[in-house]
């Protein structure tokens, strides 16, 4: 049951903030009884007190953000360099990871040996 209680409280969060509504316990629940979902009582609250600390537009514009290690640098580079500048080094990566991956396909045996 605590699984329909968070998508049903997601999804009336995600309505609220598209519409440009203010996200409150109280609105929550009401469009969650509307939708005829019944949850615990404490779910609105919770996702209302998320809202409130939260950016809700950011979250979900993040979702499969990661905070992965290269992404930032390389897209630093063009900023800070001119295009020519920038575009050697990626060159240069992408020699890196050719010859990475030619040394990796010869190890000696095969998939039916």
């Amino acid at each position: 049951m605590s699984t329909v209680g968070e998508l049903a409280c997601s999804y009336a969060v995600m309505i609220l903030e598209d519409e440009g509504i203010a996200i409150t316990a109280d609105k929550i629940a009401t469009l969650v009884k509307a939708a005829g979902v019944e949850i615990e009582s404490y779910w609105p609250m919770l996702f209302a007190k998320m809202a409130d600390k939260r950016n809700v537009t950011d979250l979900i514009m993040n979702v499969g953000a990661g905070g992965g290690g290269g992404a930032p640098v390389s897209a630093a580079a063009p900023a800070a360099g001119g295009g020519a500048a920038a575009a050697a080094p990626a060159a240069e990566e992408k020699k890196k990871e050719e010859v990475a991956e030619e040394s990796d396909g010869d190890l000696g045996f095969g998939l039916f040996d």
